[in-house]
């Protein structure tokens, strides 16, 4: 078995989509629309974003609206990439539980991610 894919559920695929291409500089999918849309990995791996009437964004850290999974990405440099990310549109919640080895952030549609110290 190999992961060929993730999905995020979201409001707006092609918005989200467009967020994680600029943070990334991962291709779009070419068959990407406003219901489904894809960032495609070189080694195969797709990151995509449906559309989900009535989304609502995970509240992290509170569990009342559970992020149920997070992405993860390496970067040189966490200042830069926090203050890159959240000229993009990412928020910072308050709540840092390491911001020495990482920084959580939440894209657009509110769903966490990390940025790592590579």
């Amino acid at each position: 078995m190999k992961l060929s894919a993730i999905t995020l559920d979201c409001p707006d695929p092609l918005a989200l989509a467009s967020f994680y291409q600029q943070a990334t500089g991962l291709a779009p999918h070419p068959k990407s629309d406003a219901d489904f849309a894809a960032l495609t990995c070189e080694n195969g791996l797709s990151i995509g974003f449906q559309r989900v009437d009535d989304f609502q964004a995970p509240r992290w850290p509170d569990q009342t609206v559970p992020q149920q999974l997070h992405l993860d990405f390496t970067v040189d440099d966490l200042d830069e990439a926090e203050a890159r990310l959240l000229k993009l549109g990412a928020g910072r919640p308050d709540h840092q539980p390491n911001k020495d080895r990482w920084r959580v952030l939440t894209d657009p549609a509110g769903h966490p991610f990390c940025v790592i110290r590579g």
